[in-house]
């Protein structure tokens, strides 16, 4: 049976800028194999799929080559197809179960709100061969659950980062945020986002990173309220409010594709 799939740009302001996210909304749980083949077709960072699950949506990541356990822009993406196809009313907000627990995503006009667990980080030695593979001194490296988070001496840094990938592949998390405090007086922070060991050599703007990024800027820049741009070839823009252990993540998004899946 065809699928529907569409590809959203996700914490975009206009098509073609921010992070590009396929979701393909099923009547049922799928096949995980078949999950993972659609994701390397797809070749984009993640490939949600959501299906109905007990008054909600049960919703799924993969990478090209892993399932992911959280993901923010294609989080985005998908609440975005959800209430444009009219399978959830316009006023009311979307409840996804997840393999992070239960996350919400409601609009306010325009915008498109995520409720997501804040990710701290907590300081850790820098990992051997990092400064090398990054080709710039950390300030400051953490670790949470997911990631690390590497801060750097300026946004010129951040910005003329080229790692050795294979290099970074080998560190024993699923990326490297690299971030430092923003020039434009527009923006508190800036950050990059590298992913090669799950098959993302640089993501375009990363929804969960900022799970991790906002609580951290915010206690230095003792802020509950920030404005992020990741600098990457595409980038975008990211607003996080911090509530404690959960931050909101604000954003746009745009269908640029809509079809089916014949296989």
């Amino acid at each position: 049976m065809a699928q529907s799939v569409a590809i959203v740009d996700a914490f975009a302001e206009r098509p073609f800028e921010g992070n590009p996210a396929a979701v393909c909304i099923m009547n049922e749980a799928g096949d995980e194999t078949w999950m993972q083949r659609v994701a390397r077709e797809m070749n984009l960072s993640e490939t949600a799929f959501l299906y109905p699950e007990r008054g909600d949506f049960r919703l799924r990541w993969f990478t090209p080559t892993v399932e992911v356990a959280l993901c923010g822009h294609a989080t985005l993406a998908s609440a975005h197809v959800l209430w444009e196809s009219g399978r959830i009313p316009a006023g009311s907000s979307a409840c996804f179960r997840t393999k992070s627990g239960v996350l919400h995503a409601r609009r306010e006009g325009e915008l498109i709100v995520l409720d997501f667990p804040a990710t701290r980080p907590e300081a850790c030695a820098t990992p051997v061969g990092l400064e090398a593979a990054l080709g710039a001194r950390p300030k400051y490296v953490g670790k949470n659950a997911f990631d690390l988070l590497v801060e750097v001496g300026s946004e010129a840094t951040v910005r003329e980062i080229a790692p050795n990938l294979a290099a970074l592949a080998t560190l024993p998390v699923r990326g490297i945020m690299v971030t430092s405090r923003a020039e434009d007086t527009a923006f508190d922070f800036v950050s990059r986002f590298f992913a090669p060991s799950v098959g993302i050599a640089e993501d375009p703007v990363t929804g969960s990173a900022h799970c991790c990024l906002g609580p951290y800027w915010g206690e230095r820049l003792s802020k509950t309220y920030l404005v992020a741009h990741q600098v990457s070839h595409r980038g975008g823009v990211i607003r996080v409010g911090l509530r404690g252990d959960r931050v909101d993540l604000v954003g746009r998004a745009v269908t640029v594709l809509r079809g089916e899946l014949l296989a």
